[in-house]
């Protein structure tokens, strides 16, 4: 046989066995489809580990996911973390954007869509990541955490079969009219809480089977043995001096108050940037100092406040203008009807530079309206008094406002107002916060329900008026000789 028909036959069998590998890599193919169709996964979508523990992997690509597998959980517990409960700077660490596009800030915002995950689980401490509770993280309030909360979701029975939801019963214990609720779940379907599987009621008679038993300003002993997973929570908004002294020991179990070491903190206003990297704006919206023509305002009827704030005001106005407001001052204009209340601050806006937002006691973490409202909510720089210098600068807005506990005494705040009132741009470096954030809504309820949904400890406070009103956590004088 010639080498040129050698070479052709040996063409020949070549070509025949391409076609024959051809066919069968080509059913293999279709066959795979086939199955991987018929669970209903689209080729190309990724299968989950369960889905992937009947086929075989290669040798090489365990060993890439054993090499990578610590990595990927890493990421996913900090993903976790951001997404579910995890402060607003965790978040733009992932996305810069993430909060100052509207539709892409979190549900509590003005005009937020970003709506919570359920919560992931640490794989190796089995522990949730999203922080709720004071011992979980002492330096925050946690509001934030407690917003973005969806608990875990739980392992499906077997045989599957889907059961409702049980919801959580909430007793008022002292009713609901304070709270202009109605029974029923109405308050958590209207605020589109992430967590909704609650319901309230004020019938005392269900105190037995409720999960958690509110009282609000006062607690009275309801007069059963508590359940192991029933919680009787404390909700004072007011500060220990004006406050019951409870006579019961270990018998609350969370606290709801304005400080920030309470189980679920019910501030008076919570501020929030969009981006916690952008605190200040470059130029203020407008002159704030423009045509104002007086200095210092103030709007009070307390006479008799535990802090002598009065007296450090009438000290005040021996060096700089201060205009009294009520019954402590010479100035009039009237709180009611509602529209005069409005056109007294309408002339705060218009007047003046200053305005003293006095709390009636120096205890920690007490702000109320008066700074948030009468001050921040106004074109005014708010003198602030009441609350620790720390507790301020955690709950207002930077440069937002002046402590009266900076200065050495009234006379030296006074120098201080005057050279604000004689330099138009040092005065309006105080407005600079205005527009990179919002005082948010709290949703108190939304929290209360995602907070009863946790695998939360069980814990009572041993002495509760320890805690609320033991050492450090009021004076009489200023913080600064306390």
């Amino acid at each position: 046989m010639s080498l040129r028909r050698r070479i052709f036959y040996l063409l020949i069998i070549v070509g025949f066995l391409f076609v024959i590998v051809n066919i069968h890599q080509r059913a293999i193919w279709v066959q795979q489809t086939f199955r991987t169709e018929s669970r209903g996964i689209i080729p190309g979508m990724k299968i989950s580990s369960s889905e992937r523990s009947g086929q075989k992997i290669s040798t090489a690509t365990n060993s890439n996911h054993a090499n990578n597998r610590k990595d990927v959980e890493n990421e996913i517990e900090n993903d976790d973390e951001i997404e579910n409960g995890g402060s607003l700077i965790q978040v733009l660490k992932t996305n810069n954007s993430a909060l100052i596009n509207d539709n892409e800030r979190p549900w509590f915002f003005n005009g937020g869509t970003r709506r919570p995950l359920p919560t992931r689980v640490n794989r190796k401490t089995g522990r949730k990541l999203a922080k709720l509770w004071p011992h979980e993280d002492w330096g925050d309030d946690r509001i934030i955490n407690q917003l973005m909360f969806v608990p875990p979701p739980s392992p499906p029975p077997r045989p599957v079969e889907k059961k409702p939801e049980k919801l959580k019963k909430i007793l008022f214990y002292f009713g609901l009219g304070s709270w202009n609720l109605k029974p029923g779940r109405d308050i958590f379907i209207e605020s589109k809480c992430p967590v909704d599987t609650c319901t309230v009621t004020a019938s005392q008679s269900e105190a037995q089977n409720a999960d958690a038993i509110l009282f609000k300003d006062r607690f009275v002993h309801p007069g059963h043995i508590r359940h192991s997973r029933q919680v009787w929570i404390l909700y004072f908004l007011e500060c220990p001096y004006h406050t019951q002294h409870i006579k019961f020991n270990d018998v609350i179990n969370w606290t709801a108050t304005y400080r920030r070491d309470s189980d679920i903190v019910a501030p008076y206003e919570r501020w929030v940037y969009y981006d916690p990297k952008t605190k200040q704006k470059t130029i203020p919206d407008k002159n704030y100092a423009a045509n104002k023509t007086k200095t210092v305002a103030w709007f009070v009827s307390n006479c008799a406040a535990r802090n002598n704030r009065l007296q450090y005001a009438n000290e005040l106005k021996k060096y700089i203008g201060v205009d009294i407001y009520g019954a402590c001052g010479s100035k009039k204009c009237p709180r009611f009807p509602v529209d005069s209340k409005e056109m007294c601050f309408q002339m705060l806006d218009k007047d003046y530079k200053f305005y003293l937002a006095f709390e009636n006691s120096n205890c920690r973490d007490y702000i109320t309206e008066k700074l948030f409202v009468n001050g921040l909510g106004r074109d005014v720089l708010p003198i602030v008094m009441g609350a620790h210098p720390e507790d301020y600068a955690k709950s207002a807005p930077e440069h937002s406002y002046i402590h009266v506990d900076d200065f050495e005494s009234p006379k030296a705040l006074a120098n201080y107002l005057h050279a604000l009132d004689k330099n138009d741009d040092l005065y309006n470096s105080y407005f600079l916060w205005k527009g990179t954030g919002e005082f948010i809504n709290t949703y108190f309820f939304c929290r209360l329900c995602a907070m009863l949904h946790d695998n939360y400890p069980a814990k009572s406070y041993k002495d509760i008026n320890e805690w609320w009103r033991g050492p450090g956590v009021c004076t009489q004088r200023s913080w600064r000789e306390s």
